[in-house]
This record gives C-alpha cells, sequence and structure tokens, in this order.
C-alpha cells in the first residue's frame, strides 16, 4: 500500500472521484496485435476488484485514455464503470466534462497514470499518482508512487489506500467476511 503521510490523507481524504489512465496504468503497457490487426490487453482482476470497491463506497471511477480500444470498452463495462473517455489527445476535455458531468471540482479528484500525456491532469488533480514502472519525468509532479507496476496491481493499491485514508477499507473487507 502507498504510504499514508499526512499530505496523503490530507489530499485523499475528500476525494470523490479516481481517474485511471489505461495503458501503462490499468494494463502492463504492452501492445498486442495479431496479424489481423486485433488487439489483445491483459488486465489485473486485482485492480477490477478495486475499482469496484471504490463504487461501492460511493467514489467515482472514470478512465481517460489516449488510445481506444473496444477490449477496454468491455472491460469497463464488466466493471460498471460508465465514465470511459478514449481517444483523446486532449485529455484536459474529457476532464473537463468529466467534472461537469459529475458537478466536482479538481480538489475532489485524483489522477492515476505513467507517462507524459498524463501530466495535465496531473496536474490539475487534487491528488496525482503514479504508478511504479512510470517515467521518471513525471515523477515531480506526483503526490505519490505505487509500489506495484501498471498492470500488476497497482490501481488495487490506489484503490486500497484511498479507502484507507477515508477510514473506508476495514468496512469494505468486512463485508466480504459477513457473507
Amino acid at each position: 500500500m502507498i504510504e499514508l503521510s499526512k499530505d496523503f490523507q490530507q489530499r485523499a481524504k475528500d476525494i470523490l472521484c479516481v481517474i485511471f489512465d489505461v495503458d501503462g496504468v490499468l494494463t502492463d503497457g504492452k501492445l498486442f496485435f495479431d496479424l489481423k490487426g486485433k488487439e489483445y490487453k491483459s488486465f489485473h482482476a486485482q485492480d477490477g476488484q478495486g475499482l469496484k470497491l471504490l463504487q461501492q463506497n460511493g467514489i467515482e471511477v472514470a478512465v481517460i485514455s489516449g488510445r481506444s480500444s473496444p477490449i477496454v470498452d468491455r472491460r469497463m463495462k464488466g466493471l460498471g464503470i460508465a465514465h470511459v473517455y478514449q481517444g483523446q489527445e486532449n485529455k484536459t476535455a474529457a476532464f473537463n466534462d468529466l467534472l461537469n458531468k459529475l458537478n466536482l471540482t479538481p480538489d475532489q479528484v485524483t489522477h492515476v497514470g505513467d507517462d507524459l500525456p498524463d501530466l495535465a491532469l496531473m496536474s490539475q488533480a487534487r491528488l496525482a499518482i503514479a504508478v511504479q514502472d512510470a517515467n521518471p519525468s513525471i515523477l515531480p509532479y506526483c503526490h505519490a508512487q505505487t509500489s506495484r507496476c501498471g498492470g500488476q496491481g497497482a490501481a488495487r493499491e490506489v484503490c486500497d489506500t484511498i479507502l484507507a485514508a477515508q477510514g473506508k477499507l476495514d468496512t469494505a473487507v468486512q463485508l466480504f467476511t459477513d457473507i
């Protein structure tokens, strides 16, 4: 889990929406194509559970990605994530649209990224988090970095840490022991 420093706890306490990049954050960033051009991606099941935990605890989840992929649409639909922005060369436009739809301010948002296209959102969000294997150029703009790499549980680490900072993680876990 990300270290729960006072700064992190202060930034995370009022977060109402977590935005994730896809390639390099929800996936390991590798792009696989077969000879017919069909694309393949790998998502970590624990990340998906983390995204669902956020939603179950009143925190909106969104995806803003520079690339477009039907696989991402399918995965996000399966997780019940309604706010999916793909093919966003200008991620700021999607960010502003999301804030308007959810009636939020940047101070209520976390952005999780891994590379330079994420900087615009990271610099606006209250809490900016980089995955472990993020491009080093973005690290000075981040408030925290995961111990796990993108596509290998980093998103779950973010989810658990935000829930812990808001005092909601123990309750979320308890729901699974009461079954």
